[in-house]
């Protein structure tokens, strides 16, 4: 008889989640790296798919030579790809990887999520429940929908991830429920509302109760990567000259026109809801920080990194990479809500993955960190701390907040999924790897410091590329991201002009 999603996961062990460290416990892991959101919203991000490359880093696993790995995409990736992950792994021989790494795919590019793609698949999925033992098995995604949990059931191997019928709690509106009940400072802002009507009154109603308010967000209760965020100027409407009735007409008028990066939000809000909340600014400084952590089978909360985002776009809201760690002036205070939250979301039998993001303010001498949600599923920030874990031996230092090598060095990075240029465009990623050796960029073990790349399937045809640089301080991080961007694009354009 098939067992339900739910008995599955009740298969799990408790060290199945522990990625950055061999346990020598032999399993199988089956990454599905599928990209199971939204398609309007997922639409907005160039090469889309390719975006499968960037779990390649959950590969660490396989530092541990009793474990072995089912990688499947939507089209088969180069072996140079895979190669450029395996070989910077510490303590294991590439070729011993190898063996124990098999790849699959759909052979199909289109814009649906990869789950999807299998599922209509039964000779596929046949012949990878074949190369999986049973009882020592488990699926690993980038985020857990119905989709992925009829793979489960469809296998008959148990997921790790948060079930999609608690995905409320990654919600925004689900976000401000945790952040109230743990005590973790958050924006004024909304309930749902479903229509323009609604979203006009609970917009006038957060005004009248903070009339210095000179904007406010508009949010998508589902949106992703601020790519469901718009910001409403308020200032301009002079609310406080009108009367109730007045000011609900203006911000009716207001909202029809706001600047959403999802063109067909209007039907989105319908779906799923929106909040509006409260646009936090002032301070002599501001930055957006946010922290990331796991929960592991049985519970057990482990954080995994702090990050200072750098966001972009044309609402400003949009990741656009990151910077690691967050600043030490509120790195710690960042993690304890972190734990906070994880906690929170474990008791109500979340699983792996989770990341809470902040808004960080500089005022009257100190730093005022503001939640502004929960995200329960991989993210931007997922790969790069990936990226470091696979490449060095070394861990997170729960009373700083900072990566150690094994020397004890602290180590730093800038990522990013978005350097794009147009001389980028036709370059392969053979001639990446050849611009990146002969200028000494990549990442050396020895000096622990150079970058590793992911999104090489995007290069050639979006001129676009993810990258992690890594030095032993922010300076030295952000050295290595300037010299290798400038590299890259200086000797991409050498090379056009030289056909």
């Amino acid at each position: 008889m098939a067992l339900s999603f739910r008995e599955l996961q009740a298969q799990l062990q408790p060290d199945w989640g522990c990625e950055h460290r061999a346990q020598g416990g032999g399993f199988d892991v089956l990454v599905v790296p599928s990209l199971s959101m939204d398609r309007a919203l997922m639409a907005l991000v160039t090469g889309a798919h390719h975006y499968e490359e960037r779990q390649l880093f959950s590969l660490i696993r396989l530092r541990d030579p009793g474990v072995r790995a089912i990688y499947v995409t939507s089209k088969l990736l180069p072996e140079l790809v895979v190669d450029a992950v395996l070989e910077l792994m510490p303590g294991v021989p590439t070729s011993h990887a190898r063996r124990r790494l098999q790849l699959f795919d759909t052979d199909d590019a289109s814009n649906r999520p990869l789950t999807e793609k299998l599922l209509e698949r039964p000779a596929l999925l046949k012949r990878i429940r074949e190369q999986l033992r049973p009882g020592r098995s488990f699926i690993s995604c980038f985020v857990v929908t119905e989709l992925e949990k009829a793979l489960s059931e469809t296998l008959q191997i148990p997921l790790l991830g948060t079930d999609p019928s608690l995905g409320h709690w990654g919600s925004k509106a689900g976000s401000r429920q945790l952040f109230a009940r743990c005590g973790v400072p958050h924006p004024p802002g909304s309930d749902l509302a479903f229509d323009i009507d609604d979203l006009s009154e609970a917009t006038a109603s957060l005004w009248e109760a903070h009339p210095e308010l000179k904007r406010c967000v508009v949010k998508l209760n589902e949106g992703i990567s601020g790519e469901g965020n718009a910001t409403l100027e308020l200032e301009a409407l002079q609310l406080q000259e009108q009367s109730p009735a007045q000011r609900r007409t203006l911000l009716r008028r207001a909202l029809t026109q706001l600047p959403m990066p999802a063109a067909d939000w209007e039907s989105l809000l319908q779906q799923q809801g929106a909040l509006v909340e409260a646009w936090l600014e002032g301070g002599e400084q501001l930055s957006s920080p946010s922290v990331q952590g796991t929960i592991h089978p049985g519970g057990r909360v482990e954080l995994l990194s702090t990050h200072e985002q750098i966001l972009g776009g044309s609402n400003g809201q949009t990741y656009q990479g990151c910077r690691f760690p967050a600043e030490a002036a509120y790195r710690l205070p960042l993690m304890r809500h972190g734990q906070a939250v994880g906690e929170a979301l474990a008791a109500e039998g979340a699983l792996e993955r989770y990341a809470v993001d902040f808004i960080a303010r500089f005022i009257d001498g100190a730093w005022d960190l503001q939640a502004i949600e929960v995200n329960l599923r991989q993210g931007g920030t997922t790969h790069p701390t990936m990226a470091l874990r696979a490449i060095t031996t070394g861990h997170l230092d729960p009373s700083s907040g900072e990566f150690l090598a094994p020397t004890g060095q602290a180590l730093h990075y800038r990522a990013t999924d978005n350097l794009t240029d147009p001389q980028l465009r036709g370059l392969l990623p053979a001639d990446l790897i050849d611009i990146v050796a002969n200028a000494d960029l990549h990442y050396d073990p020895a000096r622990l410091r150079g970058s590793v790349f992911h999104l090489l399937g995007c290069l050639s045809e979006y001129g676009k590329l993810g990258m992690t640089c890594v030095g032993r301080s922010a300076a030295e991080a952000e050295q290595v991201y300037e010299a290798t961007a400038r590299e890259l694009i200086d000797q991409a354009g050498h090379l056009r002009l030289s056909t």
